[in-house]
């Protein structure tokens, strides 16, 4: 769900400019550091690999028929 979250806000980047863009690049970028956060705390409790398990969160989110950010 965090993940998924970071590519909604990513999405709302399309076709914004100065301050509206820098507020909104401010609000992905903080959902994707905490999507960041929980894929890191979930790997190493589970004692999985770090980067294949962020590469099938990314997967899972973006395996849609759209994309946030069309």
């Amino acid at each position: 769900m965090l993940e998924r979250s970071a590519e909604q806000e990513r999405a709302k980047l399309v076709g914004l400019t100065g301050t509206e863009y820098d507020t909104q690049w401010r609000r992905w970028r903080e959902a994707s550091e905490a999507a960041q956060s929980a894929i890191t705390a979930h790997a190493v409790a589970a004692g999985a690999n770090r980067y294949e398990l962020e590469q099938a969160v990314k997967k899972a989110v973006r395996h849609t028929d759209e994309d946030p950010a069309e």
